[in-house]
This record gives structure tokens, C-alpha cells and sequence, in this order.
């Protein structure tokens, strides 16, 4: 897994693409945790909390997979 910066010719830092989507997950999968905390006693909140945390997840298993 590659998700450090990468220098253009000149020698400024360039943010992939793979980096960006892997941050915005990560940011997604502690939103999910936030709702999860925020709806504790309400069962239909927390269930579709604990929905979106298994899908962010998800999304973020191709990041540790190699190929």
C-alpha cells in the first residue's frame, strides 16, 4: 500500500488520487462512529449507524488489498 506524497519534477509535494479517497473514507468511518455514539437508545438510528459503519468499512478494504 502506497499512500505517501509523491514529489512532482520541481519538488513540490502532489497528493494522489489513492491518498485523497482513502483519507475521505477514513473521515466517513469516524462520521459513522459520531452517529453511532449520537444514537445510542434509539434502535432504528443506531442499526442504520452501524449499517453505514459496516459500509464504510467496505469501502475500504480494496485500499489493503494488493493487485
Amino acid at each position: 500500500m502506497s499512500l505517501g506524497f509523491h514529489r512532482k519534477p520541481n519538488g513540490n509535494r502532489k497528493i494522489s488520487n489513492r491518498q485523497i479517497d482513502f483519507t475521505g473514507w477514513v473521515l466517513f468511518t469516524l462520521s459513522a462512529v459520531c452517529f453511532i455514539v449520537a444514537s445510542i437508545g434509539n434502535v432504528w438510528a443506531l442499526s442504520g449507524a452501524i449499517f453505514f459503519l459496516v459500509a464504510c468499512l467496505v469501502f475500504i478494504i480494496p485500499f489493503f488489498r494488493e493487485g
